[in-house]
């Protein structure tokens, strides 16, 4: 007898779920790098991002139901990436910056374009030494990689997110959809919102995913935002590669005041003048 519909999906999930795991031990380092240098750092920081990466990319929605079901996640035109010109050249400002944060967890990621609000969690190494994706039982939920840079503060902060679960479209589902110029918000545990204006979308293939470029040091604070995209194989049961967000903090906003302040003491009860 053949397979009926719901056996071979389970299988695809399976099969699909192993080579993740694979991929993922395969990128991530079994242990820590000694931090020698600010090179070495900046190094292991992009081999567990990319691990991170591969992780992301499980395609849970379109397994089960084909790409057919529900569209395609959208993909970012040409007109949104950075000039051809000049690909590896330092990123480009869709604004003016502003000085850094001191560093301060993310607590929630926003993104008005796209209708994203979600919270965030921190990802760290596993005890094999992969890095552990955010749970794909949580449609919004997104994952900000805690060995590296906060958002807000200096350096390049890394918040990714699965584009579906076996539910359906996931927390960055729509990431391809956004252009430059417009916003990325993150809340913070200190109370602040850094707000982050996009500089380009690109899409790349797993093949050719430029690490330097999306994980490098910077001098300022950038931010990157990551889910898998570039096509859907539904033979492999995998996606071709990555969706990423360049964006750099052009604004912070500061928390309300926890109280307003105290007004003029109250006048005392005046007595009765009347005998």
């Amino acid at each position: 007898m053949g397979e009926t519909r719901k056996t071979r999906h389970a299988r695809a999930r399976t099969v699909h779920a192993e080579r993740a795991r694979a991929a993922r031990a395969a990128c991530a380092p079994r242990t820590p790098y000694p931090r020698h240098s600010a090179a070495v750092d900046a190094r292991r920081k992009a081999t567990v991002a990319t691990a991170l990466a591969i992780a992301l990319c499980t395609g849970s929605w379109l397994i089960q139901h084909g790409a057919g079901a529900q569209g395609p996640p959208p993909q970012p035109s040409a007109a949104e990436a950075f000039s051809p010109a000049s690909p590896s050249a330092p990123v480009p400002r869709m604004g003016p910056s502003v000085p850094p944060l001191p560093p301060s967890p993310p607590t929630r990621v926003r993104i008005p374009e796209i209708q994203v609000d979600a919270p965030t969690r921190p990802l760290s190494l596993l005890p094999d030494g992969s890095l552990a994706s955010p749970p794909d039982d949580d449609r919004n939920l997104a994952g900000w990689y805690a060995g590296g840079a906060t958002p807000g503060a200096t350096g390049t902060a890394i918040v990714a997110g699965h584009v579906d679960t076996a539910v359906g479209p996931a927390v960055f589902y729509s990431l391809g959809a956004l252009k430059k110029g417009q916003a990325v918000e993150v809340a913070r545990a200190d109370g602040r919102t850094a707000v982050f204006t996009i500089d380009a979308i690109e899409v790349y293939g797993s093949a050719d995913f430029p690490s330097q470029k999306v994980y490098g040091p910077s001098a300022r604070a950038e931010l990157r935002l990551i889910t898998c995209g570039g096509g859907f194989d539904e033979d492999a049961h995998e996606y071709l590669g990555n969706v990423v967000v360049y964006a750099h903090l052009t604004s912070v906003r500061e928390p309300y005041p926890q109280a307003w302040p105290a007004g003029p003491a109250p006048l005392a009860p005046m007595r009765s003048v009347l005998r």
